[in-house]
């Protein structure tokens, strides 16, 4: 029986734990090589051998740090060298930063949040997008969170940087409305992750969902099917959302 990502390629990274490793487990469940980025060689291992459990192909394992700028063209290289293409792109990696006043906040912890958040998603949308072209439904999906549009205090770093990703990826949606490439944010609400729990220590976590409620979800918007761009699929609702500007 052919599965519906059989022979698709698909990037995800942030993939040692959370919402990338549900999401490349479920990928690959589904039929996708899965290309795994994450800084820790052993949790990709891990995750490899869940795959494996559950009867996927084995995965690319690649241990880098996403704010290595020339690792990310490298990874674009050998990515076409070796399949000429990739259908899916999961720009899951991110860091939550200080939860501390801006006039308090340190330069490099700025620079940090922005580095991971932001820069790192342009660099591989850079060094992919001619790989997305070069596939039959080429998708990328940016996760972004509803921080970006609240304007809470003591969260301006991470605001900031999802904002700014949100931006990018309206931009890059822009850009190849007239190909087969279709570009979503995603925002996954409250979830049960590491994420989350720095953020809201006193949280329940058995309230929350789980990065696995979420997969499908991600499986929708990778899907070759998927028709919206430049949009925002939010998780808590159920709904994908236009950007509305200032009137």
């Amino acid at each position: 029986m052919t599965k519906p990502f059989q022979d698709r390629i698909a990037v995800v990274t942030g993939a040692s734990r959370g919402i990338g490793r549900a999401a490349a487990l479920a990928l690959a469940e589904a039929g996708a090589h899965v290309v795994a980025v994450a800084r820790t060689q052993g949790a990709l291992e891990e995750l490899d051998d869940d795959i494996r459990a559950a009867g996927g192909s084995p995965a690319t394992l690649v241990p880098l740090d996403v704010t290595d700028l020339d690792a990310l063209d490298r990874l674009g290289l050998a990515l076409y060298e070796r399949w000429g293409k990739l259908d899916v792109f999961l720009g899951n990696a991110g860091v939550l930063g200080a939860l501390t006043p801006l006039a308090h906040l340190d330069q490099k912890v700025w620079d940090q949040t922005m580095a991971v958040n932001v820069t790192a998603n342009w660099r591989l949308l850079r060094s992919f997008d001619p790989l997305l072209r070069a596939s039959d439904a080429g998708r990328a999906i940016l996760v972004t969170s509803g921080a970006a549009h609240l304007g809470e205090a003591y969260w301006g770093p991470y605001a900031a940087s999802k904002a700014a990703l949100e931006a990018l990826g309206r931009a890059y949606a822009a850009e190849t409305v007239k190909t087969k490439i279709r570009v979503m944010m995603l925002n996954p609400g409250p979830l049960r992750t590491r994420m989350r729990a720095s953020a809201f220590p006193g949280e329940k976590p058995e309230t929350l969902r789980t990065p696995e409620d979420l997969a499908p979800e991600i499986l929708r918007l990778a899907s070759p099917d998927w028709s919206e761009t430049g949009k925002i699929f939010d998780f808590p609702s159920g709904k994908v959302l236009t950007h509305r500007a200032p009137e």
